[in-house]
């Protein structure tokens, strides 16, 4: 494992065991690499809306999740500036959604990540676009 995969593992590990939305929603980590991130969560049926499928605010959580972990791969604190979602199909109860987050530009303080969520089955169920901003001289919680 070189040194950038190294650091990406560790500032994810650190931010997810603060990360208690994360948590609380029953996600979990499947891969780390710098830039980039896969996240998964079941669908509950505490998490469905009026039409008895997965709500979005759920959907984007997962996603946001990802995306947070990607961003935050290189080290320094970083936050979404703005993500825009476009929800595709929808999750239903025991659903497995897997939310994956890719660096595509990194510039500065900014960058710019792509967002996949989809069903075990391969359907993509969201595709989102998020603007991160790094924090001015602040290290990732619980990273040395």
């Amino acid at each position: 494992m070189t040194e950038t995969v190294k650091r990406a593992v560790a500032a994810a590990q650190a931010l997810f065991a603060s990360d208690q939305a994360s948590q609380g929603l029953g996600m979990s980590i499947l891969n780390i690499e710098p830039g980039q991130a896969s996240v998964t969560m079941t669908v509950r049926p505490d998490m469905t809306n009026g039409h008895g499928i997965c709500h979005g605010g759920f959907i984007f959580a997962l996603a946001d999740s990802a995306f947070a972990f990607a961003c935050n791969s290189h080290g320094p604190a970083t936050v979404a500036a703005s993500v825009s979602m476009d929800f595709l199909a929808p999750a239903n109860i025991g659903d497995l959604l897997t939310a994956v987050g890719k660096e595509r530009w990194l510039g500065g303080r900014a960058g710019i990540y792509d967002l996949t969520v989809t069903r075990a089955d391969g359907t993509i169920i969201a595709y989102a676009r998020g603007r991160s901003h790094r924090l001015r001289a602040v290290a990732t919680p619980g990273l040395k």
